[in-house]
């Protein structure tokens, strides 16, 4: 099974966040219209994980920063980001998401 995204979990503040990126995104630099995203290794991640890992780690995370067009299908199928809240810049899709907990 082929791996296309790159993720890192880690624990902030009582909050769980996930860091997701399409494989191929990493290390590029995007900006645009004053917008800058830098998909950094250190920040997506080093795991490169199948589409059933990253599904998991959604369902486990109360906080999503996503970036690349696989990354966001998942997360729009899994129901965890609205395409009306994702930005572009370069043409490279970017969404976020926070699960309120009570």
């Amino acid at each position: 099974m082929e791996s296309k995204v790159n993720m890192k979990v880690v624990h902030v503040n009582g909050e769980i966040l996930l860091s997701a990126s399409d494989s191929d995104l990493i290390g590029k630099d995007l900006r645009e219209n004053g917008l800058h995203i830098n998909v950094k290794r250190e920040f997506y991640g080093d795991v490169k994980v199948s589409r059933k890992t990253l599904e998991e780690a959604m369902e486990i995370c109360t906080i999503g920063n996503f970036v690349g067009e696989y990354t966001i299908k998942i997360g729009i199928e899994k129901g965890l980001i609205d395409p009306s809240n994702i930005i572009r810049i370069q043409g490279v899709p970017h969404a976020q998401y926070a699960k309120l907990r009570f």
